[in-house]
């Protein structure tokens, strides 16, 4: 049943340099669980079927152990792929310099082998909320074998801040009907006195409304996304494969396929806060708001028995 029903994508092959190590096995609930767990916990709970997780070489065997031992039965439906910066399409040597993977985007196009459903992708360290892991799975369970219909989870800015630092998001357009217009990276997200500010891709500092719907990396796509984004992949290759910082992200993808017609994308406002651990001190932020969710009988304690 599993090999049908939608796909969960966890990115977690990020070494979290601002945070300060690996952060997608920090523990964060009242039994040591990770962010990561939780979304796990509210996805099984949805209705997903296959997990995938991207992760990186040097710390597959402790993360693969680990998902064993606190998934329980669920291991058997999991899967693990590697990110490396060498996983390119056929021509592309990356630069002697560059020390990490090609970023968000890159790591989608990793998982091709492993997923042939309609799959949502998520970072590992975001916490989403089990309402916006249900509001997914509904609308990817009806996709069945369309191509191009994608979703995106929109989160009002106001409630994606991080107070230990700048985030970035990716600030979204819509109309009327709900349909995302375009998405744009912006870096340096922070709240100034009563307003929140970021910066454009041109630099200029930018003005961002509190309900102003952004996306957390949480995304639902359909297979297609993984022959599309790789012609995309060796587009943006051409121009950048000697930029040792250059980085492929998914918004990137997904605007530029929207710009071209080649697909449509569903925004589906929900009203969940996100809280992660971008940096170290994110940390007792997340431990608390956790605690209050176990104490309100939201999820249980342990979270898998």
């Amino acid at each position: 049943m599993s090999d049908t029903k939608p796909a969960l994508l966890i990115l977690a092959a990020g070494m979290g340099s601002r945070y300060g190590g690996l952060k997608q096995l920090d523990g964060i609930g009242p039994c040591g669980e990770t962010i990561m767990d939780y979304s796990v916990f509210d996805a099984i709970r949805a209705g997903f079927g296959k997990i995938v997780f991207i992760i990186r070489k040097n710390f597959r065997e402790e993360f693969k152990k680990r998902a064993k031992d606190v998934y329980g039965s669920y291991y058997s439906s999991m899967s693990f792929v590697e990110q490396e910066l060498d996983m390119l399409p056929n021509g592309f040597i990356p630069s002697g310099s560059r020390i990490k993977p090609w970023g968000t985007g890159h790591a989608v196009l990793a998982a091709e082998k492993e997923i042939k459903t309609p799959f949502a992708a998520i970072n590992a360290d975001d916490f989403y909320g089990s309402n916006s892991f249900k509001i997914l799975y509904d609308f990817l369970s009806t996709a069945g074998d369309k191509t191009g219909n994608y979703c995106m989870i929109g989160f009002a800015a106001a409630n994606t801040l991080s107070p230990s630092g700048s985030v970035s998001r990716g600030i979204c357009n819509v109309d009327k009907e709900g349909m995302l217009i375009s998405v744009v990276e912006t870096h340096n997200i922070l709240r100034e006195n009563e307003d929140i500010l970021g910066d454009s891709p041109s630099g200029e500092r930018i003005l961002i409304k509190g309900e102003t719907p952004v996306s957390m990396n949480m995304w639902g796509f359909t297979p297609d996304i993984f022959l599309k984004g790789t012609g995309l992949f060796s587009e943006f290759l051409k121009k950048n494969i000697e930029n040792e910082k250059s980085e492929f992200y998914i918004p990137s993808v997904v605007d530029s396929l929207l710009k071209r017609g080649d697909v449509t994308c569903k925004v589906l406002n929900t009203d969940e806060k996100w809280f992660g651990v971008t940096y170290k001190e994110d940390k007792e932020v997340a431990v608390s708001r956790i605690a209050i969710l176990t104490k309100a009988d939201r999820y249980p304690s342990p979270l898998f028995n």
